[in-house]
């Protein structure tokens, strides 16, 4: 009985017994963003078929419809909790149904100014327009050449001149991030992400067997240094970062940010078809394959004569397995799979 009484006071928080023998419930039941008041009251053998349900006057209304489903659903429910679980599934559907029929179509003075502002704006860049005229979507190129779509709520008193007018200055803004971004997507092998939406900030380039680097590019000032951090051994990522540390007074705003990396880091970032020839491996020495529920390895042997790449939860995996393995805190230490040396797993966060 004490779990049945959890359950429903954890599902149901505002419903609560109003006697000692748990007879008699009122509180509320909440669905859509709103609460709604009812009273249960339960026969002394609490047997929910001889319940009487209480409704308020706007629950009244709601569930009128659905009066013989709530009471046949009440004499077939095991418990309380069930049947409020149930009611509450059943109030759901109720204000769905009443919310969709609520909707009125729009009104011919309405799809009279749509129309002559759409044709303001030019129908050539017109996508779509829902069947219900509550939304439209609305196409734009920015002066590269890059096409942008808008979806647009349309609202009485909104303005779809103004909006859209609005929307090419967002784009012009944007410009010289996307022309950044898209100097880094075309003449760099981004490990990550494979298909980077226009809104997405974040790129991981590839720099050479096993070592990468992650930027985060502001997009109000794109130009400029980004965040980064490097990824790979640490014979590898030091002298990296050492370099741009000793080389960041070149970092020239004027220039783009592919350009500034090049100059500070001295490197000339490897296109995908050049490392794949010349047997770049990206794959982990566990699994085998490159993407694992969305991630790529992001851990190699710090050994310069192994350098294989891991992803961190098999690299975990592999590490807890081993009888020789310790750890420290969140700091793994063990045996390489692949060459036998020392490898070390850092772990960020919890643990996989």
């Amino acid at each position: 009985m004490a779990d049945a009484e959890a359950s429903l006071l954890r599902h149901f928080p505002l419903l609560l017994p109003q006697n000692r023998e748990k007879t008699v419930y009122e509180g509320f039941i909440s669905a859509q963003g709103s609460d709604f008041h009812l009273r249960i009251v339960l026969p002394k053998d609490l047997q929910l078929k001889k319940a009487r349900l209480l409704c308020s006057l706007q629950l009244k209304n709601i569930l009128n419809e659905y009066h013989q489903v709530v009471q046949q659903r009440m004499k077939h429910s095991p418990d309380l909790t069930s049947f409020m679980m149930e009611l509450k599934m059943i109030l759901e559907v109720a204000l769905k149904n009443k919310q969709e029929l609520c909707v009125q179509p729009p009104s011919c003075s309405f799809c009279k100014d749509l129309l002559t502002e759409i044709g303001a704006i030019g129908w050539d860049k017109l996508a779509c327009v829902e069947s219900s005229f509550s939304t439209i979507k609305l196409k734009a190129d920015d002066t590269s050449g890059r096409e942008h779509l808008i979806t647009v709520k349309l609202k009485a008193k909104s303005s779809l001149v103004d909006v859209y007018s609005q929307f090419l200055v967002a784009l012009e803004t944007l410009k010289v991030f996307w022309d950044v971004m898209d100097e880094i997507d075309e003449k760099t092998w981004v490990l990550e992400p494979e298909k980077p939406p226009r809104s997405v900030t974040a790129r991981r380039i590839a720099l050479g067997k096993n070592v990468s680097i992650n930027i985060e590019v502001d997009p109000r000032h794109p130009t400029m240094l980004p965040e980064f951090c490097f990824l790979g051994a640490d014979h590898v990522t030091k002298p990296l970062g050492m370099k741009l540390s000793g080389s960041i007074h070149l970092w020239d705003p004027e220039n783009s940010l592919l350009q500034n990396l090049k100059d500070v880091l001295e490197i000339d970032f490897p296109a995908r078809t050049i490392l794949e020839e010349s047997d770049f491996s990206m794959d982990c020495g566990i699994c085998y394959a490159h993407h694992l529920n969305g991630a790529i390895p992001d851990q190699v042997c710090n050994n310069p004569q192994c350098g294989q790449p891991f992803h961190q939860i098999c690299l975990y995996e592999w590490l807890r397995g081993l009888s020789t393995s310790r750890q420290s805190f969140n700091v793994f230490f063990g045996d390489c799979p692949y060459c036998s040396k020392p490898i070390t797993l850092k772990m960020s966060g919890r643990k996989p």
